[in-house]
């Protein structure tokens, strides 16, 4: 925890020269260009290719944390979903962008947090978002009919937000022991149903004793630092388009909202480890071969290990219905769409009448 205020780069922030007459332009969230205002050149908003840096992990927690580039942000937790939700200088209200409840601003704290080194931009904007949005509502079966009535008038619910990322390399040494199962089969006699003598070809599987040594090399694997949103929901949003990242910079957080990481960086790590975890069985059984593998014991070292901590950017709406909320998703830089949904019982009880209904009518016309 810090008192120290929160103090937005003020030399930088949300600025882009024009190319004809230097005039400062407005950074306009999810826009392709900018027309300058004072000479109406049109301004295509163009970002540099980064060169990405990976921080040392086991550095970086051998040494003081404290010593790294951090930032000090002011952020509200949600009372509702326990979101984390950065606010921007001079803001007295506001509404959790998760959830839709109203956030209390007096609550607010001032967090030393690691400062992100990388983000994609906004790519999809308010309108395309909110039109990928509509067409998934309306491909919905069963919706509510409210939920489309929603989807229709709610663009100003439709929120952009900056959800914190951890990402992390890795290369993998993993031992192994287990067995390999390589099937064969035998002829069995038996009689059948009127007595008569048959024969079938049954399964059976040889084991073999196994164990060797594999090895991975992972790349990006991706950790959400935020509990805002179910893991589901955020997995399914990939795959992100990770070689477009820029370095951080304010101007492209004007307009939206920035989430602060509630996973720390060694946690994050656990949770990479899992992911990994599928595709190291997965070598480790191809290494077995056979037609069946048992994996009896595993063990894995580390190497190498990097990361780094990235923004990136979503398109969020929340909407209650019976006392529950349901959240919906949008990648903002590919346009996929990812949502929990409620069901209407009616609708579902009415298709359940009508299937009964068809079925007995033709039952009926059978028997005459």
């Amino acid at each position: 925890m810090s008192d120290t205020p929160f103090e937005p780069n003020s030399e930088t922030a949300n600025t882009i020269k024009c190319k004809n007459c230097g005039a400062n332009l407005k950074f306009a969230p999810g826009a392709q260009s900018l027309v300058c205002q004072y000479c109406n050149t049109n301004n295509p908003i163009e970002v540099e290719k980064t060169e990405i840096i990976e921080n040392d992990y086991t550095k970086f927690l051998d040494e003081n944390i404290a010593t790294t580039e951090q930032q000090t942000v002011s952020t509200v937790k949600c009372s509702s979903c326990g979101a984390a939700t950065t606010l921007a200088p001079n803001v007295t209200s506001n509404n959790c962008p998760y959830c839709d409840t109203p956030l209390i601003v007096t609550n607010a704290s001032n967090n030393k947090i690691i400062k992100p080194k990388y983000l994609l931009p906004f790519k999809i904007e308010r309108n395309a978002a909110k039109n990928e949005f509509v067409k998934w509502v309306g491909g919905l079966w069963f919706a509510p009919n409210k939920l489309k009535q929603y989807a229709e008038q709610s663009t100003e619910k439709l929120k952009g937000v900056y959800m914190p990322y951890w990402t992390y390399d890795s290369n993998t040494v993993s031992d192994y022991n287990g067995m390999r199962g390589e099937h064969y089969y035998i002829t069995e006699t038996y009689r059948d149903g009127n007595g008569n003598t048959q024969t079938r070809q049954v399964q059976r599987t040889a084991w073999y004793p196994a164990s060797g040594t594999v090895r991975n090399e992972f790349d990006d694997i991706l950790v959400c630092a935020s509990h805002s949103l179910p893991n589901k929901l955020v997995n399914e949003l990939e795959p992100w388009d990770l070689p477009e990242l820029v370095s951080y910079d304010d101007k492209f957080l004007a307009g939206f909202v920035t989430e602060s990481y509630q996973t720390e960086l060694k946690q994050g790590f656990e949770e990479a480890k899992k992911r990994m975890a599928t595709v190291i069985d997965s070598s480790v059984r191809n290494d077995i071969g056979g037609d069946v593998q048992q994996v009896n014991s595993l063990n894995t070292e580390y190497n190498d290990i990097t990361f780094k901590h990235i923004l990136l950017p979503l398109w969020i709406s929340a909407y209650k219905f019976n006392d529950k909320v349901y959240r919906f998703t949008i990648n903002a830089r590919t346009g996929e769409v990812q949502g929990e949904r409620p069901y209407s019982a009616i609708k579902i009880a009415l298709l359940v009448i009508t299937i009964i209904t068809v079925i007995t009518t033709a039952v009926i016309l059978f028997k005459k």
